[in-house]
């Protein structure tokens, strides 16, 4: 018959193997593939979860180049109430200015509260002396603008204070949104500081190209990468694996029908600090040739971000490496924006470049972000343009998925993959 302390051992053997095999399945291997914000955001959101352990949970962002190489660095950055999807903005523009205020923001990643404006304007011509030498005869003082020139803006419906646009040539003007419903953040900072703030908290960055998702009868086993500076090809157990790699999804995940936008832009410094607005634009170029509607974003840091109308000319390269940058599609807005404002025409342009946006080939557009019916595989790409604006709620709710199993802070039935597998 066997002794009470033998009982007493037997019971204290079974406990310690359950806890062990408790802990064992608790313990979790997530790899967030791709170091764009939405992948950032979401290795953030998972470092703050309330079942998040450091201690048996390991995340691993894996960026096949730089964090922030592609379109996440060169975005305008804009935030606002009225974007889209519905079901996802309002939470994410709550938890936009939540980070701010935990993060201080304001000082680093720019972010503010700024007016949205449609503008409508007969842009005026720019002789190739006069983009060569930066100056001409005609050239009025980059001060603040006399009252004759305010009064011109008063009277084309221009705000006062949006005074770095000339009135001469001005049609129309109508406010999209005050302060409170648009906001601004500067893409390159914003994306670098989630990355740190989550490597803080327990993440890793992994500089390498994911080539396989491994999988087994009980869902998601591993991914095999890359490595950016030796080369050589490496696997990585992973028991959860969201992918995020925008416009690169389909090097991952084929079956996922999201393409590629090529989207130029500029960064100019601008004759003196202009207000804080950002402009949806409708410019005819001089003599009637066409009609441009560049965007244009005033920024805290005194330099002003425009980008013109996307294309599909270029394919979409292996890498962000790879992006090719149009010069001529780069001086079309500069043209374009200095054809309405000296500060912007006579300003130093600081950077030329392109990036790749990310579009759901489906009805009812992106993003994706749920389960893809794999176990422990998720997805959270196809954001379009509006990336930077909801990859804070996408990565909340890409922490809800893999922790809890469901979204919980938003309903996005229709955001689900599995409706477009």
């Amino acid at each position: 018959m066997e002794s009470s302390t033998s009982k007493l051992a037997s019971l204290v053997s079974h406990s310690l193997k359950a806890i062990a095999r408790s802990t064992m399945a608790a313990e979790r291997e997530i790899v967030v593939i791709g170091g764009g914000i939405i992948g950032c955001c979401s290795a953030y959101y998972l470092t703050r979860h309330p079942s998040y352990d450091p201690s048996r949970h390991k995340i691993t962002i894996l960026e096949a180049t730089e964090i922030a190489g592609g379109a996440s660095g060169k975005a305008g950055g804009l935030i606002a109430l009225w974007a889209y999807p519905s079901n996802i903005v309002p939470l994410s523009y709550k938890l936009h200015a939540e980070l701010a205020k935990e993060h201080n923001g304001e000082q680093r990643w720019g972010y503010r509260q700024v007016n949205c404006g449609q503008l409508v304007a007969k842009g005026r011509v720019i002789s190739e002396k006069q983009k060569e030498s930066g100056s001409d005869a005609s050239s009025i003082s980059l001060q603040k603008r006399d009252a004759a020139a305010v009064g011109k803006l008063r009277a084309a419906g221009i705000p006062s204070d949006l005074d770095w646009v000339v009135p001469d040539g001005l049609r129309a003007y109508e406010s999209m949104s005050g302060p409170g419903e648009t906001a601004q953040v500067h893409p390159y900072l914003f994306t670098t500081s989630i990355a740190k703030l989550a490597e803080e908290k327990g993440a890793k960055i992994v500089l390498g190209k994911a080539t396989d998702i491994g999988q087994g009868p009980d869902g998601v086993k591993s991914v095999t990468y890359i490595d950016k500076a030796t080369g050589e090809s490496n696997t990585i157990p992973a028991t959860d694996v969201v992918v995020a790699a925008g416009p690169w999804t389909r090097s991952v995940l084929p079956q996922i029908s999201i393409s590629a936008t090529r989207a130029h832009s500029v960064v100019i410094r601008p004759t003196r600090p202009v207000s804080a607005y950002t402009l949806f634009t409708n410019i005819e170029l001089p003599g009637g040739k066409a009609i441009v509607s560049p965007e244009i974003y005033a920024r805290p840091d005194n330099t002003v971000y425009a980008c013109g109308e996307g294309d599909r000319i270029v394919p979409l390269p292996s890498s962000t490496e790879g992006v090719q940058v149009d010069q001529s599609r780069c001086q079309d807005i500069i043209d374009a924006v200095g054809s309405i404002s000296d500060e912007l025409r006579l300003g130093e342009v600081i950077t030329r470049q392109a990036c790749y946006l990310p579009n759901v080939d489906a009805r009812g557009g992106g993003p994706l972000i749920g389960f893809t019916g794999v176990k422990g595989l998720y997805l959270a790409a196809g954001h379009t343009c509006w990336g930077i604006q909801n990859a804070p709620g996408t990565g909340k709710l890409i922490s809800e998925f893999v922790f809890e199993g469901a979204a919980k802070s938003a309903k996005i039935p229709t955001l689900d993959p599995q409706r477009y597998l």
